[in-house]
């Protein structure tokens, strides 16, 4: 399994999902995953994987060493290459006298033939991707699977890397396309990767029908080899004391996540706008952080209602849960989200919730409302109602808790290792 983040480091997300997933198929007696991210920190959670790889820690070379499993005998194979590691500008230089392929690439690593990696989403994205699809074509020889497994664009590469040298079928997980992240404005790279690991991948997982119809529509993938599988949500246990440390009387409303244009917090802050003219005893909160922050910043304070803002930050782990532990309301007011685990959290934490109808999410939850993302006013109207009125509060929560209850990953881990038999089935045939 390629990803690209791994709790505890995790931005968003896809981490998330990946290490929900890892969970349940972890409760599946036939299967086991080496789950491989470009850099590994060693402080991750591998209770639910046999290994976890960091393609910063794999060693580049030409020369590859198999274990034969059957007779347990060592052997070595001599792969042809065409990258050449060097570790220093004057070996590189040395290197370039020799004669070598046109197609030759010269990589640079360190001293122990390793290629760094900062597994972030910098400038250097590109790059590293590229690099981690080298990695991934030395694990795809060196390591013994059955199925390739990759999460979201950022690892098609690599997923594609060890299918040709290993002839195993690959999975792709489309967790996002860069119709969702951009808006339209479609990166030309991101999309050519995107595409390439759709027609390549065996079988292909979308994490809605919105996400599937996308694959179909805009990327011209058959729909035969796509299947949807909806994410799920880790159960959580209850505090005795829920409103302890809340430190402020009044009512709560909440956005988290990204604070980008894909997310919708614009629109969150029209809405609490138009929610302070009917009421003060609200404080809402927008936690996370994005390109969109200082400008939302700036908004709040132009509206005139900035001392009833606060912004948090990237809130991690435990800390998530804390703030839907505080809130009142829950709000996802995202304009294109191909699925959305958040509202299931935030259900999970007892919290009503108000999602955009342009959500994978609101293809499977009935207990909570649903608006336009666009529609403050509808909006406003829903946060208005649920901190006006207790009763309606209470139902959604009673509800709400019993909904998520059963979205549980061991559910989706199931229809996951269904995809898994049918890509086996497929390279056989």
């Amino acid at each position: 399994m390629f990803g690209w983040e791994f709790p505890p480091h995790i931005s968003g997300g896809l981490g998330t999902a990946s290490y929900g997933l890892t969970k349940g198929l972890a409760q599946i007696a036939d299967v086991e995953v080496l789950f491989v991210v470009p850099k590994a920190y060693g402080d991750e959670d591998n209770s639910a994987v046999k290994k976890i790889i960091g393609a910063n820690e794999i060693s580049i070379s030409q020369k590859r060493i198999h274990l034969a499993t059957k007779n347990h005998k060592v052997t070595t194979l001599e792969v042809e290459s065409n990258l050449v590691p060097y570790s220093s500008p004057e070996e590189f230089w040395k290197l370039t006298e020799q004669r070598f392929s046109s197609h030759t690439r010269f990589i640079e690593t360190d001293s122990e033939g390793k290629l760094p990696f900062t597994g972030k989403y910098g400038n250097g994205l590109l790059d590293e991707i590229a690099n981690y699809a080298i990695v991934a074509e030395q694990i795809g020889q060196e390591y013994d699977f059955d199925v390739i497994h990759a999460h979201d664009w950022l690892a098609y590469p690599a997923g594609i890397a060890a299918k040709r040298v290993s002839g195993k079928p690959l999975v792709i997980h489309v967790h996002a396309t860069d119709f969702d992240r951009s808006g339209g404005s479609v990166n030309p790279k991101v999309y050519a990767l995107e595409r390439e690991g759709m027609e390549i991948a065996d079988q292909i997982i979308t994490v809605s029908n919105l996400t599937r119809n996308i694959v179909i529509e805009k990327y011209g993938i058959d729909p035969s080899k796509i299947t949807t599988v909806y994410n799920a949500v880790e159960p959580v246990e209850k505090p005795e004391n829920q409103d302890s440390g809340r430190g402020i009387k009044k009512k709560i409303v909440t956005f988290l996540g990204r604070i980008t244009m894909q997310k919708g917090p614009e629109y969150f802050v029209e809405a609490a706008y138009q929610v302070l003219k009917r009421t003060d005893n609200v404080h809402f909160v927008m936690a996370g952080n994005g390109d969109m922050m200082e400008k939302m910043i700036r908004r709040a304070a132009r509206l005139g209602i900035a001392d009833r803002f606060h912004f948090t930050g990237f809130l991690h782990g435990d800390d998530v849960f804390d703030m839907f532990r505080m809130s009142d309301v829950y709000v996802m007011p995202s304009v294109s989200e191909p699925f959305g685990i958040s509202p299931l959290e935030a259900m999970m934490s007892d919290v009503p919730t108000i999602i955009s109808k342009q959500s994978g999410v609101a293809e499977i939850l009935t207990h909570a409302i649903k608006v336009d993302f666009w529609d403050i006013n509808a909006m406003a109207d829903a946060i208005y109602g649920i901190l006006k009125y207790p009763a309606l509060s209470a139902m959604f929560k009673k509800h709400g808790k019993e909904e998520v209850d059963s979205l549980q990953w061991k559910h989706s881990a199931e229809h996951v290792h269904k995809v898994y038999l049918s890509a086996l089935k497929t390279v056989k045939n």
